[in-house]
Protein backbone atom coordinates (compact mmCIF):
# COMPACT_ATOMS: atom_id res chain seq x y z
CA UNK A 1 0.00 0.00 0.00
CA UNK A 2 1.05 3.51 -0.98
CA UNK A 3 1.29 5.29 2.40
CA UNK A 4 1.96 9.32 1.66
CA UNK A 5 2.14 10.12 5.33
CA UNK A 6 3.97 12.87 6.67
CA UNK A 7 3.67 11.90 10.16
CA UNK A 8 1.79 10.57 13.01
CA UNK A 9 -1.82 11.88 13.42
CA UNK A 10 -3.02 13.55 16.55
CA UNK A 11 -5.55 11.82 18.60
CA UNK A 12 -8.48 14.15 19.04
CA UNK A 13 -8.87 16.53 22.28
CA UNK A 14 -12.57 15.80 23.07
CA UNK A 15 -14.67 17.75 25.77
CA UNK A 16 -13.01 17.18 29.50
CA UNK A 17 -10.26 16.69 27.49
CA UNK A 18 -10.70 13.25 27.79
CA UNK A 19 -9.14 11.26 24.79
CA UNK A 20 -11.89 8.88 23.19
CA UNK A 21 -10.82 6.18 20.43
CA UNK A 22 -12.68 6.69 17.42
CA UNK A 23 -14.04 3.47 17.50
CA UNK A 24 -15.95 4.33 20.71
CA UNK A 25 -17.76 6.72 18.95
CA UNK A 26 -20.98 6.30 16.71
CA UNK A 27 -20.41 7.71 12.86
CA UNK A 28 -22.03 10.41 13.56
CA UNK A 29 -19.97 11.36 16.85
CA UNK A 30 -16.96 10.31 14.96
CA UNK A 31 -17.45 12.67 11.63
CA UNK A 32 -18.52 15.52 13.74
CA UNK A 33 -15.25 14.95 15.56
CA UNK A 34 -13.20 15.41 12.73
CA UNK A 35 -13.70 19.11 12.84
CA UNK A 36 -11.30 19.11 15.35
CA UNK A 37 -8.38 17.32 13.63
CA UNK A 38 -4.78 18.19 13.49
CA UNK A 39 -2.51 16.89 11.44
CA UNK A 40 1.45 17.83 12.45
CA UNK A 41 3.07 20.14 10.32
CA UNK A 42 0.31 20.52 8.19
CA UNK A 43 -1.81 23.80 7.64
CA UNK A 44 -4.91 22.41 8.12
CA UNK A 45 -8.84 23.65 8.95
CA UNK A 46 -11.40 21.74 8.97
CA UNK A 47 -14.17 23.35 8.41
CA UNK A 48 -17.58 21.13 7.93
CA UNK A 49 -17.83 17.50 9.12
CA UNK A 50 -21.20 16.30 8.83
CA UNK A 51 -22.92 12.69 8.15
CA UNK A 52 -24.81 12.69 5.28
CA UNK A 53 -28.07 10.48 4.49
CA UNK A 54 -28.70 7.91 1.92
CA UNK A 55 -29.85 10.31 -0.90
CA UNK A 56 -31.13 9.48 -5.05
CA UNK A 57 -28.18 11.87 -7.02
CA UNK A 58 -30.24 13.72 -9.91
CA UNK A 59 -28.16 14.28 -12.69
CA UNK A 60 -27.47 17.83 -14.40
CA UNK A 61 -28.88 19.09 -17.69
CA UNK A 62 -25.39 17.88 -19.05
CA UNK A 63 -25.81 14.40 -17.79
CA UNK A 64 -24.17 12.12 -14.91
CA UNK A 65 -24.93 9.94 -12.46
CA UNK A 66 -28.53 9.34 -11.67
CA UNK A 67 -29.36 6.69 -8.28
CA UNK A 68 -28.58 6.04 -4.73
CA UNK A 69 -25.32 7.86 -2.76
CA UNK A 70 -24.60 5.85 0.22
CA UNK A 71 -24.84 7.61 4.01
CA UNK A 72 -21.25 9.25 4.61
CA UNK A 73 -19.50 11.54 6.41
CA UNK A 74 -18.46 14.95 4.16
CA UNK A 75 -15.36 16.60 5.58
CA UNK A 76 -14.66 19.77 3.72
CA UNK A 77 -11.38 21.71 4.37
CA UNK A 78 -8.25 23.88 3.52
CA UNK A 79 -5.12 23.44 3.47
CA UNK A 80 -2.28 26.29 3.41
CA UNK A 81 -5.05 29.73 4.00
CA UNK A 82 -2.96 32.71 3.14
CA UNK A 83 -3.16 36.16 1.51
CA UNK A 84 -1.07 35.82 -2.07
CA UNK A 85 1.85 38.02 -3.44
CA UNK A 86 -1.26 39.32 -5.66
CA UNK A 87 -3.31 40.47 -2.34
CA UNK A 88 -6.15 37.75 -2.99
CA UNK A 89 -7.51 35.57 -0.32
CA UNK A 90 -6.00 31.73 -1.23
CA UNK A 91 -6.61 27.95 -0.09
CA UNK A 92 -5.97 24.85 -0.81
CA UNK A 93 -10.06 23.62 -0.69
CA UNK A 94 -11.03 19.47 -0.69
CA UNK A 95 -13.92 17.49 -0.02
CA UNK A 96 -13.69 13.80 1.32
CA UNK A 97 -16.52 11.48 1.27
CA UNK A 98 -16.29 8.46 3.74
CA UNK A 99 -19.06 6.20 3.49
CA UNK A 100 -20.45 3.65 6.29
CA UNK A 101 -19.90 1.06 3.51
CA UNK A 102 -16.33 1.50 3.43
CA UNK A 103 -14.76 -1.31 1.26
CA UNK A 104 -10.98 -0.12 2.34
CA UNK A 105 -10.33 1.81 -0.84
CA UNK A 106 -9.23 5.34 -1.24
CA UNK A 107 -9.91 7.17 -4.78
CA UNK A 108 -8.39 10.74 -5.94
CA UNK A 109 -11.67 12.12 -8.35
CA UNK A 110 -9.53 14.17 -10.46
CA UNK A 111 -10.39 17.71 -11.99
CA UNK A 112 -11.00 19.22 -15.41
CA UNK A 113 -10.10 22.28 -16.86
CA UNK A 114 -8.52 24.84 -14.78
CA UNK A 115 -10.19 23.44 -11.75
CA UNK A 116 -11.31 26.48 -9.41
CA UNK A 117 -13.73 24.60 -7.39
CA UNK A 118 -14.08 21.51 -5.35
CA UNK A 119 -16.01 18.93 -6.84
CA UNK A 120 -18.79 17.19 -5.28
CA UNK A 121 -16.08 13.72 -4.14
CA UNK A 122 -18.31 10.99 -6.28
CA UNK A 123 -15.77 9.25 -8.21
CA UNK A 124 -18.08 8.84 -11.35
CA UNK A 125 -15.07 8.86 -13.90
CA UNK A 126 -14.47 5.58 -16.15
CA UNK A 127 -16.31 3.39 -13.10
CA UNK A 128 -19.45 2.45 -15.45
CA UNK A 129 -22.95 2.39 -13.46
CA UNK A 130 -21.38 3.00 -10.35
CA UNK A 131 -19.60 5.81 -8.99
CA UNK A 132 -16.61 4.98 -6.77
CA UNK A 133 -18.79 6.46 -3.61
CA UNK A 134 -21.62 3.92 -3.94
CA UNK A 135 -19.70 1.55 -4.68
CA UNK A 136 -17.72 1.68 -1.00
CA UNK A 137 -14.58 3.83 -1.82
CA UNK A 138 -13.52 7.05 0.60
CA UNK A 139 -13.19 9.65 -2.34
CA UNK A 140 -11.88 13.23 -2.34
CA UNK A 141 -11.42 16.37 -4.38
CA UNK A 142 -10.21 19.62 -4.93
CA UNK A 143 -9.91 22.90 -6.38
CA UNK A 144 -5.85 22.61 -6.30
CA UNK A 145 -5.36 26.20 -4.62
CA UNK A 146 -7.53 28.38 -6.01
CA UNK A 147 -11.28 29.48 -6.53
CA UNK A 148 -12.28 30.79 -9.98
CA UNK A 149 -15.55 31.78 -11.99
CA UNK A 150 -15.40 29.40 -14.22
CA UNK A 151 -13.88 26.38 -15.73
CA UNK A 152 -11.32 28.19 -17.75
CA UNK A 153 -10.76 31.23 -14.82
CA UNK A 154 -6.64 31.51 -15.36
CA UNK A 155 -6.70 34.97 -13.02
CA UNK A 156 -4.74 33.01 -10.23
CA UNK A 157 -1.38 32.86 -12.49
CA UNK A 158 -0.11 35.92 -11.64
CA UNK A 159 0.41 34.21 -7.70
CA UNK A 160 3.85 32.04 -8.59
CA UNK A 161 2.42 29.81 -5.46
CA UNK A 162 -1.17 29.36 -6.51
CA UNK A 163 0.74 28.39 -9.91
CA UNK A 164 2.48 25.46 -8.53
CA UNK A 165 -0.48 24.51 -6.44
CA UNK A 166 -2.34 23.58 -9.92
CA UNK A 167 0.51 21.97 -11.44
CA UNK A 168 1.63 19.87 -9.48
CA UNK A 169 1.39 20.59 -5.15
CA UNK A 170 -1.81 20.82 -3.74
CA UNK A 171 -2.68 17.18 -5.47
CA UNK A 172 0.41 15.82 -3.03
CA UNK A 173 -0.81 17.90 -0.33
CA UNK A 174 -4.33 16.48 -0.49
CA UNK A 175 -3.44 12.86 -0.33
CA UNK A 176 -1.47 13.34 2.84
CA UNK A 177 -4.28 14.89 4.19
CA UNK A 178 -7.04 12.51 3.36
CA UNK A 179 -5.05 9.82 4.05
CA UNK A 180 -4.62 10.81 7.33
CA UNK A 181 -8.00 11.53 7.74
CA UNK A 182 -9.29 8.51 6.47
CA UNK A 183 -6.82 6.57 9.27
CA UNK A 184 -8.47 8.86 11.76
CA UNK A 185 -11.90 8.20 10.81
CA UNK A 186 -11.51 4.33 10.30
CA UNK A 187 -8.87 3.88 12.66
CA UNK A 188 -6.84 1.91 9.65
CA UNK A 189 -5.22 3.12 6.42
CA UNK A 190 -6.94 2.85 2.89
CA UNK A 191 -5.98 -0.64 2.07
CA UNK A 192 -5.54 0.84 -1.39
CA UNK A 193 -5.15 3.95 -3.26
CA UNK A 194 -6.38 5.00 -6.58
CA UNK A 195 -6.12 8.21 -8.80
CA UNK A 196 -8.82 8.79 -11.69
CA UNK A 197 -9.50 11.48 -14.07
CA UNK A 198 -9.34 12.94 -17.38
CA UNK A 199 -8.50 15.89 -19.11
CA UNK A 200 -6.58 18.02 -16.33
CA UNK A 201 -7.23 14.95 -14.19
CA UNK A 202 -5.79 12.85 -17.22
CA UNK A 203 -2.50 14.92 -16.38
CA UNK A 204 -2.44 15.00 -13.03
CA UNK A 205 -3.19 11.26 -12.65
CA UNK A 206 0.48 11.27 -14.85
CA UNK A 207 2.19 14.04 -12.25
CA UNK A 208 1.29 11.43 -9.69
CA UNK A 209 2.94 8.56 -11.76
CA UNK A 210 5.65 10.93 -12.18
CA UNK A 211 6.45 12.79 -9.03
CA UNK A 212 4.72 11.07 -6.27
CA UNK A 213 5.56 7.52 -7.80
CA UNK A 214 4.63 6.04 -4.15
CA UNK A 215 1.43 7.52 -3.56
CA UNK A 216 -1.01 5.75 -5.19
CA UNK A 217 -1.39 1.90 -6.11
CA UNK A 218 -3.38 2.44 -9.42
CA UNK A 219 -3.40 5.39 -11.61
CA UNK A 220 -6.07 5.85 -14.46
CA UNK A 221 -4.90 9.08 -16.84
CA UNK A 222 -8.01 9.73 -19.41
CA UNK A 223 -7.21 12.13 -22.70
CA UNK A 224 -4.57 13.80 -20.22
CA UNK A 225 -3.54 17.27 -20.64
CA UNK A 226 -0.23 16.69 -20.63
CA UNK A 227 1.28 19.93 -22.65
CA UNK A 228 -1.75 22.50 -23.13
CA UNK A 229 0.22 24.98 -24.26
CA UNK A 230 1.10 22.59 -27.73
CA UNK A 231 -2.08 21.36 -27.84
CA UNK A 232 -3.96 24.55 -28.00
CA UNK A 233 -1.43 25.79 -30.57
CA UNK A 234 -2.41 22.25 -32.43
CA UNK A 235 -5.96 23.05 -32.30
CA UNK A 236 -5.10 27.03 -34.04
CA UNK A 237 -3.60 25.23 -36.80
CA UNK A 238 -6.02 22.97 -37.45
CA UNK A 239 -8.66 26.01 -37.49
CA UNK A 240 -6.49 28.25 -39.13
CA UNK A 241 -4.82 25.75 -41.77
CA UNK A 242 -8.67 24.83 -42.74
CA UNK A 243 -9.69 28.49 -43.33
CA UNK A 244 -7.13 28.48 -46.34
CA UNK A 245 -10.35 26.54 -48.10
CA UNK A 246 -12.76 28.94 -47.03
CA UNK A 247 -14.74 31.75 -48.88
CA UNK A 248 -14.50 35.46 -48.32
CA UNK A 249 -17.67 37.80 -47.11
CA UNK A 250 -18.62 40.67 -48.52
CA UNK A 251 -16.12 42.73 -46.38
CA UNK A 252 -13.01 40.32 -47.89
CA UNK A 253 -12.53 38.81 -44.60
CA UNK A 254 -12.29 34.50 -43.94
CA UNK A 255 -15.39 33.08 -43.21
CA UNK A 256 -13.91 30.44 -39.92
CA UNK A 257 -15.44 26.98 -40.69
CA UNK A 258 -16.41 27.96 -44.54
CA UNK A 259 -14.20 25.85 -46.38
CA UNK A 260 -16.64 22.73 -45.81
CA UNK A 261 -20.28 22.45 -46.51
CA UNK A 262 -22.37 19.68 -44.53
CA UNK A 263 -22.28 18.10 -47.90
CA UNK A 264 -18.24 18.35 -47.67
CA UNK A 265 -18.06 16.73 -44.02
CA UNK A 266 -20.81 13.73 -45.19
CA UNK A 267 -18.36 13.21 -48.30
CA UNK A 268 -15.29 12.83 -45.94
CA UNK A 269 -17.07 10.58 -43.45
CA UNK A 270 -18.30 8.19 -45.60
CA UNK A 271 -14.76 8.34 -47.86
CA UNK A 272 -12.83 7.61 -44.48
CA UNK A 273 -15.70 4.66 -43.59
CA UNK A 274 -15.31 2.74 -47.11
CA UNK A 275 -11.74 3.30 -46.43
CA UNK A 276 -11.16 1.96 -43.32
CA UNK A 277 -14.09 0.74 -41.47
CA UNK A 278 -14.10 -3.18 -42.96
CA UNK A 279 -10.30 -3.47 -41.21
CA UNK A 280 -11.18 -5.03 -38.24
CA UNK A 281 -13.78 -7.49 -39.44
CA UNK A 282 -16.99 -5.84 -40.20
CA UNK A 283 -18.64 -2.71 -41.52
CA UNK A 284 -20.14 -0.80 -38.57
CA UNK A 285 -19.26 2.63 -38.38
CA UNK A 286 -16.77 1.80 -35.87
CA UNK A 287 -13.13 2.13 -37.40
CA UNK A 288 -11.03 -0.26 -34.20
CA UNK A 289 -7.84 -0.84 -36.34
CA UNK A 290 -7.08 3.08 -36.43
CA UNK A 291 -3.44 2.27 -36.79
CA UNK A 292 -3.67 0.47 -40.56
CA UNK A 293 -6.11 2.84 -42.04
CA UNK A 294 -4.89 4.07 -44.63
CA UNK A 295 -7.68 7.06 -45.85
CA UNK A 296 -6.40 10.40 -48.04
CA UNK A 297 -8.09 12.83 -48.89
CA UNK A 298 -6.84 12.82 -51.95
CA UNK A 299 -8.64 9.76 -53.66
CA UNK A 300 -11.99 12.11 -53.28
CA UNK A 301 -10.36 14.84 -55.31
CA UNK A 302 -12.67 15.71 -58.26
CA UNK A 303 -11.60 15.54 -61.77
CA UNK A 304 -13.24 18.53 -63.44
CA UNK A 305 -15.77 20.75 -61.83
CA UNK A 306 -16.52 20.61 -58.38
CA UNK A 307 -19.59 18.39 -57.28
CA UNK A 308 -20.80 16.75 -53.89
CA UNK A 309 -19.46 13.39 -54.32
CA UNK A 310 -15.96 14.69 -54.52
CA UNK A 311 -13.33 17.42 -52.72
CA UNK A 312 -11.47 20.28 -54.77
CA UNK A 313 -7.57 19.44 -54.98
CA UNK A 314 -7.17 22.47 -52.57
CA UNK A 315 -9.99 21.16 -50.18
CA UNK A 316 -8.13 17.82 -50.25
CA UNK A 317 -4.45 19.53 -49.66
CA UNK A 318 -5.45 21.63 -46.90
CA UNK A 319 -7.48 18.79 -44.97
CA UNK A 320 -4.60 17.06 -45.25
CA UNK A 321 -2.65 19.47 -43.86
CA UNK A 322 -4.44 20.50 -40.84
CA UNK A 323 -4.73 16.95 -39.55
CA UNK A 324 -1.07 16.10 -39.95
CA UNK A 325 -0.47 18.79 -37.36
CA UNK A 326 2.34 21.55 -37.17
CA UNK A 327 5.39 21.64 -38.48
CA UNK A 328 7.81 24.50 -37.72
CA UNK A 329 10.55 26.18 -40.77
CA UNK A 330 12.89 22.91 -39.70
CA UNK A 331 10.72 20.60 -40.11
CA UNK A 332 10.36 19.41 -36.57
CA UNK A 333 6.38 18.41 -35.45
CA UNK A 334 5.52 20.53 -33.11
CA UNK A 335 2.47 18.73 -31.85
CA UNK A 336 1.28 15.65 -33.77
CA UNK A 337 -1.30 15.17 -35.92
CA UNK A 338 -4.84 14.14 -35.29
CA UNK A 339 -6.50 10.90 -36.30
CA UNK A 340 -9.41 10.76 -39.05
CA UNK A 341 -12.31 9.64 -36.96
CA UNK A 342 -15.87 9.40 -37.24
CA UNK A 343 -16.06 12.29 -34.50
CA UNK A 344 -14.50 15.10 -36.95
CA UNK A 345 -17.51 16.43 -38.10
CA UNK A 346 -19.25 15.85 -34.65
CA UNK A 347 -21.81 19.20 -33.88
CA UNK A 348 -22.55 19.01 -30.20
CA UNK A 349 -20.44 19.66 -27.05
CA UNK A 350 -17.32 20.03 -27.99
CA UNK A 351 -16.94 20.38 -32.22
CA UNK A 352 -14.95 17.98 -33.83
CA UNK A 353 -11.62 19.44 -35.60
CA UNK A 354 -13.95 19.89 -39.10
CA UNK A 355 -16.62 22.37 -37.18
CA UNK A 356 -13.77 23.89 -34.98
CA UNK A 357 -13.47 27.29 -35.98
CA UNK A 358 -11.31 28.21 -32.79
CA UNK A 359 -9.87 26.87 -29.57
CA UNK A 360 -12.18 25.09 -26.91
CA UNK A 361 -12.61 28.71 -25.66
CA UNK A 362 -12.28 32.50 -27.18
CA UNK A 363 -13.38 33.58 -30.57
CA UNK A 364 -12.72 32.27 -34.13
CA UNK A 365 -9.48 32.23 -35.44
CA UNK A 366 -10.09 34.72 -38.66
CA UNK A 367 -6.70 34.22 -40.37
CA UNK A 368 -5.58 31.61 -42.56
CA UNK A 369 -1.66 31.41 -41.73
CA UNK A 370 0.52 31.32 -38.46
CA UNK A 371 4.08 31.50 -37.50
CA UNK A 372 4.28 28.02 -35.98
CA UNK A 373 8.01 28.98 -35.10
CA UNK A 374 6.86 32.05 -32.88
CA UNK A 375 3.81 30.36 -31.68
CA UNK A 376 5.91 27.48 -30.41
CA UNK A 377 8.28 29.81 -28.54
CA UNK A 378 5.62 31.48 -27.21
CA UNK A 379 4.37 27.68 -25.87
CA UNK A 380 7.61 26.60 -24.32
CA UNK A 381 7.54 29.13 -21.61
CA UNK A 382 8.51 28.48 -17.72
CA UNK A 383 5.18 27.76 -16.53
CA UNK A 384 4.55 24.74 -19.34
CA UNK A 385 8.29 23.55 -18.39
CA UNK A 386 7.04 22.98 -14.62
CA UNK A 387 3.71 21.32 -15.47
CA UNK A 388 3.70 19.52 -18.23
CA UNK A 389 3.64 16.01 -17.34
CA UNK A 390 5.71 14.51 -20.14
CA UNK A 391 8.56 12.61 -17.89
CA UNK A 392 9.12 9.16 -18.94
CA UNK A 393 11.40 7.42 -16.14
CA UNK A 394 8.74 5.61 -14.05
CA UNK A 395 11.11 3.06 -12.71
CA UNK A 396 10.05 3.98 -9.04
CA UNK A 397 6.19 3.78 -9.56
CA UNK A 398 6.57 0.28 -11.41
CA UNK A 399 9.43 -1.20 -9.14
CA UNK A 400 6.59 -0.19 -6.25
CA UNK A 401 3.53 -2.65 -7.97
CA UNK A 402 2.03 0.35 -9.71
CA UNK A 403 -0.21 -0.25 -12.13
CA UNK A 404 -1.41 2.69 -14.69
CA UNK A 405 -3.95 2.77 -17.12
CA UNK A 406 -4.12 5.40 -20.33
CA UNK A 407 -7.55 5.92 -22.20
CA UNK A 408 -8.23 8.63 -25.01
CA UNK A 409 -11.18 9.30 -27.56
CA UNK A 410 -9.59 8.80 -31.20
CA UNK A 411 -11.63 11.61 -31.98
CA UNK A 412 -10.77 14.25 -29.65
CA UNK A 413 -10.55 17.26 -30.92
CA UNK A 414 -8.92 19.34 -27.92
CA UNK A 415 -5.68 16.70 -27.20
CA UNK A 416 -4.86 14.35 -30.07
CA UNK A 417 -4.95 10.76 -28.73
CA UNK A 418 -1.62 10.72 -31.05
CA UNK A 419 0.15 12.46 -28.84
CA UNK A 420 -1.34 10.13 -25.63
CA UNK A 421 0.03 7.09 -28.07
CA UNK A 422 3.25 8.36 -28.99
CA UNK A 423 4.02 9.28 -24.77
CA UNK A 424 2.71 6.11 -24.40
CA UNK A 425 5.40 4.38 -26.75
CA UNK A 426 8.42 6.75 -25.66
CA UNK A 427 7.62 6.05 -21.48
CA UNK A 428 7.32 1.92 -23.05
CA UNK A 429 11.28 2.82 -24.63
CA UNK A 430 12.45 4.45 -21.60
CA UNK A 431 11.04 1.37 -19.22
CA UNK A 432 12.48 -1.89 -20.82
CA UNK A 433 10.48 -2.10 -24.02
CA UNK A 434 6.94 -2.75 -24.22
CA UNK A 435 6.34 -6.16 -23.28
CA UNK A 436 7.80 -4.77 -20.20
CA UNK A 437 5.84 -2.90 -19.47
CA UNK A 438 2.95 -3.86 -20.54
CA UNK A 439 3.33 -5.45 -16.67
CA UNK A 440 2.05 -2.44 -15.73
CA UNK A 441 0.85 0.04 -18.00
CA UNK A 442 -1.57 0.07 -20.69
CA UNK A 443 -3.58 2.11 -23.17
CA UNK A 444 -6.94 1.82 -24.46
CA UNK A 445 -7.62 3.90 -27.76
CA UNK A 446 -11.74 4.39 -28.08
CA UNK A 447 -12.95 4.66 -31.18
CA UNK A 448 -15.23 7.47 -32.24
CA UNK A 449 -15.05 9.25 -28.66
CA UNK A 450 -14.61 13.11 -27.76
CA UNK A 451 -13.18 14.19 -25.32
CA UNK A 452 -13.27 11.91 -22.14
CA UNK A 453 -16.72 11.10 -23.22
CA UNK A 454 -19.39 11.35 -26.01
CA UNK A 455 -19.49 10.81 -29.72
CA UNK A 456 -21.89 10.19 -31.86
CA UNK A 457 -20.46 7.03 -33.66
CA UNK A 458 -18.49 5.97 -29.91
CA UNK A 459 -19.29 3.53 -27.73
CA UNK A 460 -17.63 5.93 -24.57
CA UNK A 461 -19.47 4.02 -21.75
CA UNK A 462 -16.38 1.63 -19.90
CA UNK A 463 -15.59 0.56 -16.29
CA UNK A 464 -11.58 1.46 -15.95
CA UNK A 465 -12.01 1.34 -12.74
CA UNK A 466 -12.59 -2.02 -12.28
CA UNK A 467 -10.01 -2.59 -14.58
CA UNK A 468 -7.18 -1.48 -12.29
CA UNK A 469 -8.92 -2.56 -9.01
CA UNK A 470 -8.71 -6.35 -10.56
CA UNK A 471 -5.52 -5.18 -11.96
CA UNK A 472 -3.80 -3.99 -8.49
CA UNK A 473 -5.36 -6.22 -6.04
CA UNK A 474 -5.67 -9.62 -7.96
CA UNK A 475 -3.05 -8.85 -10.51
CA UNK A 476 -4.86 -10.01 -13.69
CA UNK A 477 -4.14 -7.64 -15.92
CA UNK A 478 -6.91 -5.70 -18.50
CA UNK A 479 -6.57 -7.94 -21.75
CA UNK A 480 -9.71 -6.18 -22.98
CA UNK A 481 -11.86 -3.19 -21.31
CA UNK A 482 -15.78 -4.12 -22.38
CA UNK A 483 -18.07 -0.69 -23.83
CA UNK A 484 -20.87 0.18 -24.72
CA UNK A 485 -23.11 3.63 -25.29
CA UNK A 486 -25.84 5.62 -26.30
CA UNK A 487 -24.67 5.74 -29.80
CA UNK A 488 -25.33 2.29 -30.39
CA UNK A 489 -28.09 0.62 -27.82
CA UNK A 490 -27.40 -3.14 -27.33
CA UNK A 491 -24.45 -2.89 -28.95
CA UNK A 492 -20.71 -3.78 -26.92
CA UNK A 493 -17.13 -3.95 -28.25
CA UNK A 494 -13.94 -4.69 -26.59
CA UNK A 495 -11.07 -2.23 -25.87
CA UNK A 496 -8.15 -3.54 -26.76
CA UNK A 497 -4.87 -2.87 -25.24
CA UNK A 498 -2.41 -0.61 -27.34
CA UNK A 499 -0.83 -1.63 -30.03
CA UNK A 500 -3.91 -4.64 -30.45
CA UNK A 501 -7.58 -3.63 -31.55
CA UNK A 502 -10.95 -5.28 -31.82
CA UNK A 503 -11.44 -7.94 -34.91
CA UNK A 504 -14.61 -9.40 -35.67
CA UNK A 505 -13.98 -13.33 -35.63
CA UNK A 506 -16.59 -13.51 -38.43
CA UNK A 507 -19.63 -15.76 -36.40
CA UNK A 508 -21.30 -14.95 -33.20
CA UNK A 509 -23.86 -11.69 -32.71
CA UNK A 510 -21.87 -8.78 -34.30
CA UNK A 511 -23.34 -6.53 -31.92
CA UNK A 512 -21.68 -8.36 -28.88
CA UNK A 513 -18.49 -7.99 -27.13
CA UNK A 514 -17.80 -11.70 -27.10
CA UNK A 515 -17.56 -11.57 -31.13
CA UNK A 516 -14.31 -10.13 -31.43
CA UNK A 517 -11.18 -10.73 -30.34
CA UNK A 518 -7.88 -8.24 -30.02
CA UNK A 519 -5.32 -8.65 -32.53
CA UNK A 520 -2.07 -7.11 -33.49
CA UNK A 521 -2.66 -4.91 -36.77
CA UNK A 522 -0.45 -6.64 -39.62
Amino acid sequence: MKSASTGAICLLAVSGWMLVMPGELSATERCEALKSLQIPATALEITRAINVAETISKPSPFGGYQGMIPTHCRVDGMIDKRTGSDGKPYAIGFAVALPDNWNGRFLFQGGGGLNGNVGNPLGAQSAGDTPALAQGFAVVSTDTGHQGSGAFDGSFMSEQEAVLNFLYKAIGKVTVAAKQIIQEYYSRPPDYSYYVGCSTGGREAMIMSQRYPDYFDGLIAGAPAMRTNFSNLADRYVAVTLNQAAPLDEDGKIVPGGGFSDSDKKLILDSFLEACDAKDGIADEMVFNIQECDFDPSDIVCLAEKKEDCLTAKQADVLKKAFAGPVDSRGHQVYPGFYFDTGIAAGRGLPGLLNATGGPVGPPFTESEMDVDEASVIAANAIAAVGDSTWTNLSTFAAEGGKLIFFHGVSDPWFSAMDTRQYYQRMAEDNGGLEKVLDWSRLFLVPGMGHCSGGEKALDQFNMLEAIVRWVEKDVAPESVEASGRAFPGRSRPLCPFPRYAHYIGEGDPADAAGFECRNPE
